[in-house]
């Protein structure tokens, strides 16, 4: 077979606001397990949306862009459903910054050849295939988006909103960028985080062009992540978190609470925190650690807090679309949180 073969069907964004989940999720109220708490995380993220006065942050692991979620979240994006974006950098570089350079997700089978698809340069996603030459297209995108930046550190906040610009100044990506999470991020002045940048497809740009560059280089400075969305906590007393999976971000979004104390700064525990995983709790891993744990370390109160232990793919788009079509997210304001980190930047 050639790689045409291989790359036919395109995997597809579900449009979370062509399906009113309102009844279906009200309906598994009355049931049991899974269904009785993805009902109840399903109210808690509602209720998010009614407080004015509350910062939301989405966290996001795993590997969601490439299974059909951008729509989901563009969706959260675009309505002020949330407020700031903690993610792995696979799914905002390798996944949707890919999508918006003109790239696809294809229909796979978990039961390919490996060793035939490796010849081919096709990636493998579990039942997704993804072009290794075009993945290489976006590594040299990064690449070349560090030569044309002032050589210094930035946190990661910084370097994906001049991945943004970086679409924003290209009208060849018109179509393609349309739904792009870091386009409309960008376009809305809402910051997006990634720790662990460099290991994504950022990273082999990055190594590019430091290995390529002599004299001074661009750098990613993860403490100053953590600065600026401590910066968020503080200047937001009142916050709720939406977590995709665990890892990195949910552990970066919840220690900001504690940072905040060792700031001196009066930031209470989040106030609201809803998590969708399939991680288990009982080797200590932190994808699958409770909110009630997080707790006992002073970052999530246990009032409205709810795990979700279901796949992110079925799980998602059922309690973000419950939220979308109660309509309770209008009203709340673009808060453009990229704007606090401009006048500090301009203060030096």
């Amino acid at each position: 077979m050639k790689k045409e073969d291989y790359l036919q069907k395109r995997i597809e964004h579900i449009d979370i606001t062509l399906y009113n989940t309102v009844p279906l999720v009200e309906s598994m109220r009355g049931m049991a397990f899974q269904a009785r708490n993805l009902a109840r995380a399903a109210d808690i993220f509602n209720m998010m949306q009614k407080d004015r006065d509350a910062v939301i942050f989405l966290t996001l692991a795993g590997s969601l862009i490439s299974a059909g979620l951008k729509k989901v979240i563009t969706t959260l994006v675009e309505n002020n459903m949330v407020d700031a974006i903690v993610s792995t950098g696979a799914n905002i570089v390798d996944q949707d910054f890919f999508e918006a350079l003109g790239f696809y997700h294809y229909h796979g089978s978990p039961f390919a050849d490996d060793n035939e698809l490796r010849e081919l340069m096709i990636d493998r996603i579990y039942d997704t295939y993804i072009d290794e030459e075009e993945l290489r297209i976006c590594d040299d995108t990064v690449a070349k988006i560090c030569d044309q930046l002032e050589k210094r550190p930035y946190s990661s906040r910084e370097f994906i909103e001049q991945m943004g610009k970086y679409l924003d100044d290209h009208a060849d990506y018109n179509e393609s960028r349309r739904d792009s999470i870091v386009y409309r991020c960008y376009k809305k002045g809402m910051p997006i985080f990634c720790p662990a940048f460099s290991d994504s497809s950022a990273g082999f740009g990055l190594v590019h062009h430091q290995y390529f560059t002599n004299g001074p280089k661009v750098t990613i400075d993860s403490a100053a992540d953590f600065l600026e969305l401590t910066r968020i906590k503080i200047a937001h007393k009142e916050s709720g978190i939406f977590m995709i999976g665990g890892g990195v971000p949910k552990n970066f979004v919840q220690d900001i609470v504690v940072a905040s104390e060792i700031l001196n700064q009066d930031a209470p525990m989040h106030k609201y925190a809803v998590q969708i995983t399939v991680a288990d709790e009982r080797d200590g891993a932190l994808s699958g650690s409770t909110l009630k744990e997080a707790s006992s370390w002073g970052k999530v109160e246990t009032t409205y807090e709810q795990m979700v232990f279901a796949e992110a793919t079925i799980a998602f788009p059922l309690i973000a679309g419950y939220a979308y079509h109660k309509m309770n997210w209008k009203g709340r304001k673009e808060r453009r949180l990229n704007e606090m980190f401009h006048k500090v930047d301009a203060l030096g």
